[in-house]
């Protein structure tokens, strides 16, 4: 792989920890930059939350690859490489022994405010005691109403995360997609939602507008972050024509991976 020699390892602490990998990348004809901007691929040192700040503090970048190394007793459905096999990882990249995966995002926009993008799922969620009510649509089309304690929307990748704990299906990340899964929806006599999670095509826009009853002021989740704003009036959730590369050996499927996280 010798268009991609510059390589960042992205905002991680203990940085003396590391020396042994940038002794090693430096042995074998890599350079070492600070600034992610400059570099060919981006590394996170960490599970899949590290991983997950990567790409969003570096900008779901479309021109450089992903990849992250767990540390001990970590794992990570993101994450090919671990600190003891570093020396492997090079040794593949060297090598051509590595694929480039392309994991779908989601586009979310706020108020109609500039759009942000997601890699595993974006949620709302009341702040209250008391149900929020989301008229949800589908293509501008009004699908139900939704009351509960929220909503997430996954993607493929994000489907084995706070997806899945909600009984969401898991995704081949081949297929694009995204899925949207209830939090404690509210079904009775009087109301009614689909009470299942769906799955909306890459061709889809979903519309979520939130009634404006007083509970108008939900978290909004982007990955692991928090999205600062008070009143909520409507989000927009579509999927990007952007995708984030990573590698991954070729021995190692998402579906091995899965296998290894959950049974």
């Amino acid at each position: 792989m010798p268009d991609r020699k510059n390589i960042c390892f992205f905002n991680q602490k203990q940085e003396h920890k590391l020396e042994p990998l940038y002794n090693l990348a430096e042995n074998n004809g890599f350079t070492i930059v600070e600034n992610p901007d400059n570099a060919n691929v981006i590394i996170s040192i960490g599970g899949d939350g590290a991983f997950l700040q990567a790409v969003r503090k570096t900008g779901f970048r479309q021109d450089c690859l992903y990849t992250g190394i767990t540390q001990a007793n970590e794992s990570g459905l993101y994450c090919d490489f671990n600190m003891d096999n570093f020396d492997e990882m090079l040794h593949s990249m060297e090598h051509e022994e590595l694929e480039v995966r392309r994991f779908p995002i989601t586009e979310v926009q706020v108020n109609d405010e500039p759009s942000f993008y997601c890699l595993n799922e974006v949620s709302i969620r009341s702040t209250l005691i008391k149900t929020i009510v989301i008229d949800v649509y589908i293509d501008d089309l009004h699908f139900e109403t939704f009351r509960g304690d929220g909503l997430i929307i996954a993607t493929p990748t994000g489907s084995t995360g706070y997806n899945k704990s909600t009984s969401g299906a898991v995704i081949d990340p081949k297929i694009p997609c995204f899925q949207v899964s209830e939090l404690a929806s509210l079904n009775n006599n009087r109301y009614r939602t689909l009470g299942s999670s769906f799955i909306l095509n890459k061709d889809r826009k979903l519309t979520l507008q939130v009634v404006q009853d007083g509970n108008d002021y939900p978290i909004i989740g982007l990955d692991n972050e928090a999205y600062s704003i008070r009143n909520v009036q409507n989000m927009t959730v579509t999927l990007s024509d952007k995708v984030v590369k990573t590698v991954k050996l070729k021995n190692n499927s998402y579906w091995d991976r899965v296998k290894r996280t959950f049974l």
